[in-house]
């Protein structure tokens, strides 16, 4: 966690904002223990990663995952998406994927020698883009356009995306070579940005002994060693209607005058920095709100504190924020830039 958090009090004020009714914030908060239960059964540890995940879909926002291959990305988001019901989809990106490898296009028919719409992998609720980076700006254009408007538009004929719609891209920071870098304005539509950790050693001893443990699977007189993904229990643990009633509780979190305060406060200070070329949009602002509000209540609050700003604050604004020429020859970091204006706020 980032900086030092300021007093809880000065952002609860329950007398100014009426609670939610316990049974139905208990209820909603339900489904947040559900799917954590659920996804713990086939990955160890990534707590982290599993809540903003749950952010996210709280809030419809979309999610940035950096972090060395082999860390379960692809396995997490694929637990979540069974464990809610949603439609998964999976795209990886590469140097020649087009526009119409996502978003789809329009084929012949053979049978009636007409046109008819294909729709592509983005057409889903949870939507994982392996490695983003890695495909040509045009294809990442396209990309980002569908995942801000929610819609595409396939030979003139326009096509609302599902409901939800959440977008989890990776990044790997360590393969640099045959990536485009995406511009600024393109990272500012992800609402999160994490940086993932390798496991502990304890939890790397326990995914060893899980491996060791799943057995064969039997196949057509044959046999293949079982994976995680085989231990995914396809029935859900929730539904889309339990996802909107939990969006629902979230919207009823209350969220003060000094926390919206602090948020415009700590957002103004990155823009006036001089070891910063340019500090974070409003969308930051509208970010951290949103993101506080869905963290509060996946901990059981009907009402965010302190700690909410202070742990999402590098999530949501160090991808938003650039260091001049000269802040990164000196050796700073955005990390550190960041720790310093949050440091100042409490």
């Amino acid at each position: 966690m980032m900086g030092h958090p300021m007093k809880t009090e000065e952002y609860h004020q329950p007398e100014t904002i009426p609670h939610l009714p316990t049974s139905s914030f208990d209820g909603a908060n339900r489904f947040c223990e559900d799917v954590r239960r659920r996804v713990a059964e086939v990955v160890v540890g990534q707590d982290a990663v599993v809540e903003r995940i749950l952010i996210a879909l709280f809030t419809g926002g979309h999610l940035m995952l950096q972090g060395v291959p082999g860390l379960a990305k692809t396995l997490l988001v694929n637990a979540v998406a069974k464990a809610v019901d949603l439609q998964f989809s999976r795209i990886q990106f590469t140097i020649d994927l087009l526009p119409s490898d996502i978003v789809g296009s329009e084929v012949l028919d053979q049978k009636t020698g007409q046109f008819r719409v294909q729709k592509g992998p983005i057409f889903a609720n949870l939507l994982l883009a392996d490695e983003i980076n890695r495909a040509a700006p045009k294809a990442q254009s396209a990309m980002l356009e569908a995942m801000q408007e929610r819609k595409v538009t396939i030979g003139g004929q326009t096509f609302k995306l599902p409901v939800p719609f959440l977008v989890i891209a990776t990044q790997n920071p360590v393969e640099q070579s045959g990536t485009f870098e995406l511009p600024e304005a393109q990272l500012d539509r992800f609402m999160l940005y994490h940086r993932l950790d390798y496991p502990t050693p304890d939890e790397e001893q326990d995914i060893l002994r899980r491996q060791l443990a799943m057995g064969l699977k039997r196949e057509e007189g044959g046999a293949i060693p079982k994976t995680a993904f085989d231990m995914i229990d396809p029935q859900p643990c929730a539904t889309i209607a339990d996802l909107v009633r939990a969006m629902e509780a979230v919207q009823q979190v209350q969220v003060s005058e000094v926390f919206i305060k602090h948020s415009v406060e700590l957002v103004r200070r990155t823009r006036q920095s001089k070891l910063l070329d340019f500090g974070c949009s409003p969308r930051a602002c509208l970010a951290l709100a949103a993101a506080s509000r869905a963290r509060a209540f996946i901990r059981g609050r009907d009402y965010v504190v302190p700690e909410d700003l202070f742990e999402l604050a590098e999530d949501v604004m160090l991808h938003r924020i650039r260091l001049t020429y000269e802040a990164a020859a000196e050796g700073h970091t955005g990390r550190e830039i960041l720790e310093s204006i949050l440091s100042d706020l409490s």
